[in-house]
Parts: C-alpha cells; structure tokens; sequence
C-alpha cells in the first residue's frame, strides 16, 4: 500500500506504549495495531486528530506516501 504509517517513531520519540496510546485517544488496542501495522483501509479524521493531539504531532507525521515498486518482469507476463 502507498501509504505507511509512522506511529511507531511517534511512540518511541513520546516513550508511550501502544496501550497508553490505545486508552488516551479512546481506541482499542486491537484497532490501533491494525493501523499501525498498515492494515488499515481508512482512518476517521476524529481518530487522525485524537492521534495528533496525543502525540503532539502532525497528521503528516504518522502517515506519509511512497510510490508502488514496479512489477517484476515476471509479474507482468501472467
């Protein structure tokens, strides 16, 4: 997916864990590790701003865009 998610370099820079985290911004541990593993498919605004106001951080720095890798050559004759 293009989209990674920064929320374990914000944990570590607050010295917070994902349960503090998880509690503080009213989410559930299970939904805040499916996030922060990237498995998300979308995130609600209140959640991102629960997340921002917690951390003291920018939306961008939890979540930022990296371009797809090319196919393989492989990939591409199927």
């Amino acid at each position: 997916m293009p989209i990674a998610v920064d929320i374990d370099v914000m944990l570590a820079r607050r010295k917070m864990s994902v349960g503090e985290l998880a509690d503080r911004v009213g989410i559930t541990p299970a939904n805040l590790a499916v996030l922060k593993n990237g498995r998300a498919k979308a995130v609600r605004f209140a959640t991102l701003a629960a997340l921002c106001e917690v951390l003291e951080c920018q939306p961008g720095d939890l979540l930022r865009w990296e371009a797809d890798e090319p196919a393989t050559a492989d990939a591409r004759t199927v």
